[in-house]
């Protein structure tokens, strides 16, 4: 959850075309990383479901980096509210992923250690996801 927004509630967007990231789209800090496939809103609550995921299996070796950050509010309104009555209350927060974000990056571990703890990272996020190696 950001610490302080410049504007509390945002539109919702659209994900059309192919929208493929041109940032974040190749392994900075680690030696592996999982890179996503698919558009997709991941929640802060999938993302450190994620990171927990990851640091239970490696035993909290290594070094583990959070490429994205959830900025992007969500909200919700009651179940059966009427018509009108305005937008409803901050209810979450997201980050938008493009096809081709790493989203986490991994070093100081096996590769084949790094591999099982990011695929089990993967189960925990809402799209597709790969694993990949620095070039």
């Amino acid at each position: 959850m950001p610490k302080k927004v410049k504007h509390r509630k945002w539109h919702k967007g659209r994900a059309r075309g192919k929208r493929i990231a041109t940032d974040k789209n190749e392994v900075d800090f680690g030696a592996y990383g999982l890179k996503v496939m698919e558009t997709a809103w991941i929640t802060s609550r999938q993302i450190e479901a994620a990171r927990r995921a990851m640091t239970r299996f490696v035993k909290r070796g290594g070094k583990i980096w959070i490429r994205i950050f959830p900025d992007k509010s969500r909200t919700n309104h009651g179940n059966e509210s009427v018509m009108g009555g305005g937008k409803g209350a901050v209810d979450h927060y997201i980050a938008v992923v493009k096809p081709g974000t790493v989203v986490f990056e991994m070093d100081g571990i096996d590769e084949a250690t790094a591999r099982e703890a990011l695929r089990l990272a993967s189960h925990k996020l809402p799209a597709a996801a790969k694993f990949v190696k620095k070039y």
